[in-house]
């Protein structure tokens, strides 16, 4: 019902350094621009999170990792192809990105969410959005819209309205670590 005119909504708030709470693959999340500083230092705000703690991006297509990895491992692909859930895939040597959304130790988190409101928005963005989980740090994840603190709603710039009335809680990706050996690790099931 309000697919379009959140899209579209949501592309011009990212592409003026804004911020957005939106439904993921996952849970609702907040966003912005990857790559602007200044809107991923107003998520670390929003949030009230230690900037030590990174975010991670979504990005459309496996061709787009390699603008933002140096060194992708081909074999992480094949597991997220057989996963049911959404794989959230931690790379070394990360670039392109905010400072705040690269790892203190050079790494980035990145996820190819196959959901459809995320996919459109990321094509019709055309750069890698921030997703971190909409809740005040130290608080659990909400699973669904109605139990996102309004201290979160109240401060982003734009609140998608697509999705707000479901009811079944998202659940978390399974997140994996891709090693210098082109081996991965599962620290998230």
């Amino acid at each position: 019902m309000y697919f379009e005119e959140d899209i579209a909504a949501c592309v011009e708030t990212l592409k003026h350094g804004g911020t957005i709470l939106y439904p993921t693959d996952t849970i609702w999340g907040l966003g912005c621009d990857a790559t602007n500083e200044e809107a991923v230092q107003k998520i670390f705000r929003i949030k009230k999170r230690n900037e030590a703690k990174s975010m991670i991006i979504f990005l459309p297509e496996e061709k787009d990792i390699l603008r933002y990895v140096n060194d992708p491992n081909p074999q992480i692909f094949d597991f997220i192809k057989e996963s049911a859930r959404p794989v959230t895939v931690i790379y070394d040597n990360a670039k392109n990105l905010a400072p705040g959304v690269i790892n203190q130790d050079g790494s980035v988190g990145i996820r190819i969410p196959r959901d459809t409101f995320c996919q459109t928005l990321l094509r019709a963005f055309g750069k890698p959005i921030v997703s971190t989980s909409s809740n005040i740090s130290g608080y659990p994840p909400p699973g669904v819209f109605s139990d996102i603190d309004y201290a979160i709603i109240s401060k982003v710039d734009y609140v998608v309205r697509h999705r707000q009335d479901e009811t079944v809680p998202g659940v978390p990706s399974t997140v994996v670590k891709s090693n210098s050996d082109h081996t991965y690790t599962i620290i998230r099931p």
